[in-house]
């Protein structure tokens, strides 16, 4: 029988109401998509650049195919995912299928866990899942259905609501990524790369807890390592969804995708205090 995940942050991370989840997630892309990219500076007043950024933006956008997004509620991170986001509404019709993968943080996790569930929801409906697509990939060894890895894990479900306004009808396959290589994510993601019709979004927030100036410091670090694509350059206190996000740059030198960092702040530049922050970016790989 059939069975849908209920959402466990509405509420909390994001509004539960329908339409104010929905003016929201708008008001966000908006802002971003009229704004400058705002990149977390500190002090020294340089921040990382991207072989695409250094060279110049051409007149036509390029296909973005994958990104890397932050997961905070969306008063802390939901404009810097938004900046990230809105490089997708020009192709949000062509979209048909989202690979979705983030940290477990509150089920222990061989290797990457996805859902028996035949839908995710939130406030604004029901996401299907790709049940085909899924048992393609159930069959290696690192990957299980386990329920219990999704239940009240926000690193997923906050990226639904964006992608429900921008791509409207699309099949997800989600993953909770726990004690895994950075090469078994990058195995999964071959099985599940597809053509155009398949976006990656892994979802991951980058520096805890740190003065506004360190975290600053260190976010830099993070940003230059994903846009030299070091796959094995990440330590955990730099990004909660390291092993993610070293698949998806396994794949992406394997790919020949270019990085893009679009936004670098962190939450003393949105809305919490600066003695003690979050890290958070925006990275698309095209």
């Amino acid at each position: 029988m059939t069975w849908s995940r209920p959402a466990a942050v509405a509420g909390s991370f994001y509004p539960a109401d329908t339409e104010e989840l929905r003016r929201l997630v708008e008001d966000l892309l908006v802002e971003a998509a009229e704004g400058s990219p705002v990149l977390g500076k500190g002090e020294s007043g340089s921040h990382p650049q991207s072989p695409s950024q250094s060279a110049g933006v051409s007149g036509a956008p390029t296909w973005p195919k994958a990104f890397i997004l932050p997961h905070a509620g969306y008063v802390y991170s939901g404009p810097v995912a938004a900046s990230g986001y809105a490089r997708l509404r020009p192709f949000g019709d062509r979209i048909r299928k989202v690979v979705l993968l983030g940290p477990a943080h509150r089920y222990p996790v061989r290797g990457l866990a996805t859902s028996t569930a035949g839908a995710f929801e939130t406030p604004l409906g029901s996401v299907p899942l790709d049940q085909a697509g899924l048992q393609d990939v159930l069959d290696l060894p690192q990957v299980q259905a386990l329920d219990e890895a999704h239940e009240g894990e926000h690193s997923l479900e906050v990226h639904l609501p964006f992608l429900q306004v921008l791509l409207g009808s699309f099949q997800l396959l989600p993953f909770a990524v726990g004690d895994a290589t950075p090469e078994e994510v990058a195995e999964v993601l071959a099985l599940l790369w597809g053509e155009d019709e398949t976006v990656i979004i892994v979802s991951s927030d980058l520096s805890h807890f740190l003065s506004y100036a360190e975290a600053t410091e260190l976010d830099q670090v993070t940003a230059r390592t994903i846009l030299e694509l070091r796959s094995h350059g990440l330590e955990y206190e730099q990004a909660c969804g390291r092993l993610p996000v070293a698949g998806l740059m396994i794949r992406a030198r394997e790919e020949g995708l270019i990085p893009e960092c679009v936004d670098l702040r962190n939450s003393g530049d949105t809305a919490g205090p600066r003695h003690q922050v979050v890290g958070y970016g925006s990275f698309v790989f095209s």
